[in-house]
């Protein structure tokens, strides 16, 4: 495997995983879920952090990350606060409280977007699929960003 397969591979994992996500109820959106997401992730991992500091890090737009600021914490899934420092700031952190939301989402099992991604209703072919991506989930998880540029 080269570095546009393994890319390709994960643009189709981003995919059915987009898939998986429960979006009844969710109503009109303005930003992706792979941008909600790549947000979210990032907040929680830089508590007190501003709309700017999460745009520099992802590479989304500032009016992107503003959208899934403004969406994430009518979720319930960030706290935003006024910054001591600068008045016109909001610092964002992750909502230590578990909404409906984020428990829905976490609770939403893959097997019907993954069924669908490899063509099959084959129950033992997608829970075969399932056990090799927690075992790959296990060995490159989001931990390892951190160690590449």
């Amino acid at each position: 495997m080269n570095g546009a397969e393994l890319f390709l591979l994960g643009r189709t994992l981003m995919k059915i995983g987009e898939e998986a996500i429960p979006t009844e109820g969710v109503g009109p959106r303005s930003t992706s879920t792979r941008s909600m997401l790549i947000v979210m992730l990032d907040v929680y991992a830089h508590t007190d952090t501003t709309v700017g500091e999460v745009a520099l890090r992802t590479g989304l737009p500032q009016s992107a990350v503003s959208a899934c600021v403004a969406r994430l914490r009518e979720a319930g899934s960030i706290l935003t606060a006024t910054d001591p420092a600068d008045r016109r700031r909001s610092l964002i952190r992750r909502n230590p409280e578990i909404t409906g939301r984020r428990a829905e989402v976490a609770a939403s099992p893959i097997d019907n977007a993954l069924g669908a991604a490899l063509g099959t209703e084959d129950s033992a072919s997608i829970a075969e699929t399932v056990t090799l991506l927690e075992q790959l989930a296990e060995r490159l998880s989001p931990d390892v960003l951190g160690r590449l540029r």
